[in-house]
């Protein structure tokens, strides 16, 4: 029997392509977004105190909510940047992860806030000033549109991708508050914002659980969702030199960075037989080409080689 693992592995780190310049994009992004958001949550919270609007001072409170996860991922990506060390060889990149689950919590939390709120509302409605609500409630959709615009991505982090849901939400509120003032100053129905609300608090959470479904599913080193395992497997099985292909794992380290480790079953016969290294750079060429797997350690085994442990 021998082994062969991916060259670089002497190394306690993850080399990804242009992994560093794009976590840099993504922290300037998300730094102008704090400073958006924190813009819309103090003009929302004077316009609710001056015209005694409980709607938009709840929706402050919800942008106030909505600074702090977006602070704590602006804090996560400045720590997951930190090179790996001799004791975490993977990096601190999991930090963005684990923000990504608290933001996810927190979204949680505030569509239970704005349904309690909401619920008093309804049964003990206030007069707003109609006017200047919808106008304020304006400038705040006008601001979490362009936070919306700075961390919209296709190929985003998931802690990207949780900002860009606080502020989805925070758009959506935005509109409810502008929508229920325009329905109060038309019809005199105080019932319109806390009904609106109610509405917000169900699309808050549904994004919500994805986030922490998705994060979770990282921390429990799932199988990504966007690859397919039989797929993988014989993929692997079929290049030349392979008779059979177990142990495979593969799993996400943070987002965008998949990992995997398989054992090889491999075959040489005759003078023709392949050597492992043109094994593992068809191996490594395919992972890379077809799956986007970048992060791989492969071990070579024999067809006698003998194994204790269960195999799969």
């Amino acid at each position: 029997m021998s082994d062969a693992h991916q060259h670089g592995h002497h190394h306690p780190h993850i080399q990804a392509p242009a992994r560093g310049p794009q976590r840099e994009g993504e922290a300037r992004r998300l730094r102008l977004t704090l400073l958006v958001a924190l813009v819309a949550m103090l003009v929302e919270a004077a316009g609710g105190f001056f015209t005694h609007s409980l709607a938009l001072l709840s929706d402050a409170g919800h942008m106030l909510a909505d600074v702090g996860a977006i602070g704590l991922s602006v804090f996560a990506l400045h720590i997951g940047s930190r090179p790996a060390d001799a004791k975490r060889t993977y990096g601190y990149y999991r930090l963005e992860i684990l923000a990504a689950l608290l933001n996810g919590a927190a979204l949680i939390a505030i569509a239970i806030v704005i349904g309690v709120e909401a619920f008093q509302r309804l049964r003990n409605p206030h007069p707003i000033h109609a006017g200047a609500v919808a106008l304020l409630a304006c400038g705040g959709i006008a601001l979490n549109a362009i936070g919306l615009w700075l961390t919209h991505s296709q190929e985003s982090s998931m802690n990207l991708r949780s900002t860009f849901l606080h502020l989805a939400g925070d758009l959506l509120n935005s509109v409810g508050v502008l929508a229920a003032a325009g329905i109060i100053a038309l019809t005199g129905h105080l019932e319109a914002d806390p009904i609106i609300s109610f509405v917000i608090a169900g699309t808050i959470v549904w994004s919500a659980v994805r986030l922490c479904r998705e994060a979770v599913d990282v921390l429990l080193e799932g199988f990504p969702a966007h690859l397919d395992f039989q797929k993988v497997n014989e993929a692997l099985g079929q290049v030349p030199g392979v008779n059979a292909v177990h142990d495979l794992h593969v799993w996400t380290i943070t987002s965008g960075l998949v990992a995997l480790s398989c054992h090889l079953v491999v075959v040489c016969d005759g003078p023709k037989c392949r050597s492992h290294d043109e094994i593992l750079i068809d191996a490594k060429a395919l992972l890379r080409d077809r799956f986007g797997i970048e992060h791989t350690t492969i071990q070579f085994e024999s067809e006698s080689y003998r194994h204790e442990e269960i195999v799969h």
